[in-house]
């Protein structure tokens, strides 16, 4: 169900958030040079498109991606690195792509005979689809680390015992 989206370019819109900026400080120049109204206006126009663009501003680092949300509702991921302007009303939640260790604990059995046996895993994983991970699961490293004790414990019962 995962769905690769590929926003606009974030370059644009740091342009235009960067005159918003100038926009701003000219206009409170000119309020304190003239005291005119209508530079006021300007400012909450230029105030409200700054808020608007800082918002809708995401970075996505390499082997990272972002899960995107609108109100709720699955909007698709960001799987591509690079500065992006998406809609402000998104919300993005960001996971790692990377291939990631854990070191499970070691458990104690016994084996047929009555031997002592330390048996432990170290896993390497990664996520393959984020929405999986996002919408699934309540926290997909926990999820990974109760089922890779589950595995160990599984079969430290199904060749020792």
């Amino acid at each position: 169900m995962e769905k690769i989206i590929k926003p606009t370019s974030g370059y644009l819109a740091l342009v235009f958030l960067l005159l918003s900026i100038l926009g701003i400080v000219f206009s409170f120049i000119q309020i304190a040079a003239t005291d005119n109204i209508a530079y006021i206006a300007l400012v909450a126009v230029l105030f409200v498109v700054f808020i608007v663009i800082i918002k809708g501003l995401i970075i996505v680092n390499p082997n990272h991606s972002r899960v995107l949300n609108l109100f709720g509702n699955y909007v698709g991921t960001i799987k591509a690195n690079g500065l992006f302007f998406i809609n402000p009303f998104y919300t993005a939640q960001k996971i790692s792509l990377r291939s990631e260790n854990l070191q499970g604990q070691t458990l104690k059995v016994n084996d047929k005979l009555g031997n002592p046996i330390e048996i432990a895993a170290v896993i390497v994983w990664k996520i393959g689809d984020t929405y999986k991970a996002a919408y699934d699961v309540q926290s997909y490293m926990d999820y990974v680390r109760v089922q890779s004790e589950a595995a160990v414990r599984h079969l430290a019962v199904s060749f020792c015992i």
